[in-house]
């Protein structure tokens, strides 16, 4: 385990989000990313451990949304690369960059879900996995040490990410916690119980 690397232009970040809605610590650690690494992609996907709100379509407009806002040309969101499986998503990466050093990003809300992958061991054998942590939520040495059994290189990111949870969200939008372009859509679409504007 170490510290992420100073930026190499062979490097892309790949950070898949459910985006049910994105959160200001989806835009925190996308931001943070960019400090990192030359190029970041992002994507809307259906996690088959999770049970989702909005269809994929919407949450897909959401996360662009908020791509938008960001606004830096080293972002890019490329929904070709959802799958619900990590594995799929990695032989799309390896196509549209062949011969990058893929970095698979996951905030530390959702490492502890890593050993129950489809081909776990063989994701992180063909990746390596940036964690980064948030403020309400800590990583524990055991799953840190049992990621690097099923083979990971990890990276803990040094990237301060709010604790900004979607599930709280969904129940209570709070548009001080989710980012303007997103609420503008969330308002649009009356998604999560809020009234159209």
């Amino acid at each position: 385990m170490r510290a992420a690397r100073a930026t190499d232009p062979g490097r892309v970040a790949l950070f898949g989000t459910s985006a049910d809605p994105p959160t200001c610590g989806h835009q925190a650690l996308l931001e943070g990313l960019l400090l990192h690494y030359p190029r970041v992609v992002t994507w809307a996907s259906d996690n088959p451990l999770k049970r989702h709100h909005a269809c994929l379509e919407l949450r897909s407009a959401l996360l662009a949304a908020l791509v938008a806002q960001i606004n830096n040309p080293r972002l890019t969101q490329v929904q070709q690369l959802s799958s619900p499986f990590a594995i799929e998503t990695l032989d799309r990466a390896a196509e549209l960059w062949p011969g990058a050093e893929l970095v698979f990003v996951v905030g530390s809300d959702l490492a502890d879900q890593i050993p129950r992958w489809k081909q776990a061991g063989e994701v992180l054998r063909r990746c390596r996995l940036a964690i980064a942590p948030r403020v309400d939520q800590r990583l524990e040495p055991e799953l840190l040490a049992t990621l690097e059994q099923l083979g990971a290189t990890v990276e803990l990111l040094a990237i301060p990410v709010p604790a900004t949870a979607s599930s709280q969200l969904r129940r209570a939008p709070d548009p001080r916690q989710i980012p303007a372009a997103v609420w503008t859509l969330l308002r649009q679409h009356k998604l999560y119980g809020l009234p159209h504007p």
